[in-house]
């Protein structure tokens, strides 16, 4: 069980005033290798954490940041762990191997298997042996290996018939007060051993301290064992003299499942809270929490929050963090690193107007909260944020109210999404805290104009295009954007400046396609951004040949084509090639022109379609025939209608 040496807790005690004056840092979080974790150990001087995952058959240890530094493995179904006083050793009771087995805990090396009898379970230092618990249902027991000698003494069978399973065990560092508790039953069975003669003497026991126990401590002065069991739905606070209770930590709705007490007697109490706070902390016999710990979800389910695994809390022996082991639903474990747990977090809530003028006063209020009393007095830092100071202003600092709360008034110089944040810096007893809230402060309008607007022009052609921009504070800089039509084009930023002092800012684009064209004005600190769009046409570029006659003669105000009629023309189309495009032939015919239809004939990939003009070909009639583009006729929207020129011929004898 996590037990901590006494030279440690003296150490501690001697340095915790310099401890709680240093500054919190931020908490982390990192993914542990783990299936089913069950103990959880804290080695202070080379700042360790053992975590014991009887499913894989290792024990995982990590840095003081989570980081997995190594895994001790060959210990098939080990439980429960406990350090030497020195932190020299670690002791692992591996069920499956009947045996505690000993680790270097500097290099990670085994360095001693003790042989205990049938699966031990749990481990605890008391007295200068190592006690641990053993035995399959119904045969639950206690044993001990001294490992004082040049030889380990294993004793088993301290305890008879007394145990149904193997109970869970802890003691105090350097105490001859061993605590035993059944595990798996309601309620919960509960023996207060003395350890001082070298064997083990029962002095007292109870069967009535809740039900499904999950965790047990005792104090470091050897006077309470703290039970975290499913029911109550508070952490009880029992006298190891004679286990009565004698106190009570309140955990919240739900049932405990961890607690791990600091050298200096801070509690740190678990509870399944997927919908509420996980950790609670207290002061040794404090009545309120001085923090609480609410871990979010890490898998995006409804299930809630991540849960803290049963057993899963350990102090670092100088108090400065607090491990939990937590897991989502997904089963996936993590280890939390929670620094400074013992120092009460500040909140700060900031409540400004949705909405206000520029230029007018306004007024921000709010309040400053612990769960411990803060100083009198207090000042808090005030920043305002907005387009005129986008890296924040300083205001005049604040003074907090008795009561917690505090307002000011300001004056906005400056327009848009305005930020006002307020910091307090903390003291030796209490967290930074920080709040913030966003006003929007109205902004005059601008106009902004852009020429062209429904303009078809031809194929190629280089229009200009002007925006004009009206009033502005500061600002006087426009954007000009392209967006082709098609999907293969992308909106382009064709040129962005001052405009002149005529406020005009001007751009060519060579028209291929049809274009919409966008001026943009980004605002400033008080006049509101500005958009604006023209759309213009861009033509295709398209052209007709005919082939197959045998002469050519301009009659008729034209030049025509002579064809025999007993050859048929060929008509070779060239327009500007898009994907999937076509283009619509037309043919008329005789001196007043009669339409003898049209029809859409696919383009190649370079933009060609050939069509030849098959069937009995009557003589003398006057006939012409044009090749065209048909905006969403021809097969895409890209350009705009184009209507090519009209090539004439006749067919001859």
């Amino acid at each position: 069980m996590r037990t901590l040496t006494a030279a440690t807790t003296l150490a501690v005690l001697f340095s915790s005033a310099a401890l709680t004056a240093t500054p919190a840092t931020a908490d982390t979080t990192a993914s542990l290798p783990v299936k089913h974790p069950v103990d959880i150990v804290v080695d202070g001087v080379h700042q360790q954490v053992f975590v014991s995952d009887p499913s894989n058959g290792k024990i995982v240890v990590t840095d003081y940041a989570g980081k997995v530094v190594r895994q001790l493995t060959n210990v098939p179904a080990v439980v429960g762990l406990e350090l030497s006083a020195d932190s020299g050793t670690l002791y692992a009771a591996v069920r499956d191997a009947d045996a505690i087995v000993a680790f270097d805990t500097a290099t990670g090396t085994e360095t001693a298997r003790y042989p205990v009898g049938d699966s031990p379970v749990s481990v605890a230092l008391a007295d200068g042996k190592l006690w641990f618990s053993y035995g399959e249902a119904p045969d639950g027991n206690i044993g001990s290996v001294d490992i004082s000698g040049e030889q380990p003494v294993v004793t088993l069978e301290q305890e008879g018939s007394f145990w149904y399973n193997a109970p869970m065990l802890d003691a105090a560092p350097g105490s001859s007060t061993l605590i035993a508790a059944a595990t798996g039953g309601s309620p919960v069975s509960m023996a207060s051993y003395d350890v001082s003669s070298g064997t083990l003497t029962r002095t007292t026991y109870t069967n009535g301290t809740g039900g499904n126990l999950g965790d047990i401590q005792v104090t470091p002065d050897g006077q309470h064992v703290i039970v975290a069991s499913g029911a109550p739905y508070y952490h009880q606070v029992i006298r190891t003299s004679d286990l009565t209770e004698d106190g009570s930590y309140a955990s919240g709705e739900a049932g405990p499942n961890s607690v791990a007490i600091a050298p200096n007697g801070t509690v740190a109490a678990g509870v399944h809270g997927s919908y509420r706070p996980d950790i609670y902390i207290y002061k040794p016999g404090g009545s309120k929490s001085v923090r609480e710990y609410d871990f979010p979800d890490t898998d995006s389910s409804d299930a809630g929050g991540d849960e803290l695994a049963a057993s899963g809390l350990a102090w670092a022996p100088d108090g400065s963090r607090l491990f939990a082991v937590t897991y989502n639903s997904l089963g996936l474990y993590s280890l939390r690193v929670l620094e400074a747990p013992t120092t009460p977090t500040t909140s700060i809530t900031v409540e400004a107007p949705a909405t206000a003028t520029r230029a007018k006063q306004l007024t921000v209020k709010g309040k400053v909260s612990s769960r411990v009393a803060l100083p009198a007095g207090i000042k808090l830092t005030v920043t305002r944020t907005d387009l005129e100071s986008p890296s924040g202003k300083t205001l005049t600092p604040v003074t907090v109210k008795a009561d917690g709360t505090y307002s000011f008034a300001d004056t906005p110089p400056a327009g848009g999404k305005v930020k006002y944040t307020l910091k307090y810096a903390g003291d030796p007893d209490h967290t930074s805290g920080t709040g913030s809230d966003t006003v929007e402060v109205s902004r005059a309008t601008t106009t902004l104009t852009l020429n062209n607007n429904g303009k078809v022009y031809a194929y190629g052609a280089d229009a200009t295009f002007t925006a004009h921009l009206g009033t502005t504070y500061k600002n006087r800089k426009v954007e000009i954007w392209a967006d082709p039509f098609g999907s293969d084009k992308p909106n382009t930023l064709v040129k962005s400046g001052t405009v002149n002092s005529n406020g005009n800012l001007s751009a060519v684009l060579d028209l291929k396609r049809n274009t919409k064209v966008t001026a943009k004005f980004l605002g400033d600190a008080r006049y509101t951004p500005k958009t604006v769009t023209s759309t213009v046409g861009a033509q295709v570029k398209v052209s007709t040949s005919v082939s197959g006659h045998y002469k050519t003669s301009y009659t008729w105000g034209h030049t025509y084509y002579y064809v025999k009629k007993t050859k048929n023309p060929l008509f070779t189309n060239t327009m500007t090639a898009y994907p999937g495009r076509k283009q619509r032939l037309q043919i008329y015919y005789n001196g007043t022109w009669y339409d003898n239809g049209s029809k859409y004939f696919a383009l190649s990939s370079a933009g060609v379609s050939k069509v030849e003009l098959t069937g009995t070909h009557d003589t003398g009639w006057r006939t012409r025939v044009r090749s065209s583009y048909v905006n969403s006729s021809s097969g895409d929207t890209v350009n705009s209608t184009t209507y090519g020129a009209w090539k004439y011929f006749t067919f001859t004898s």
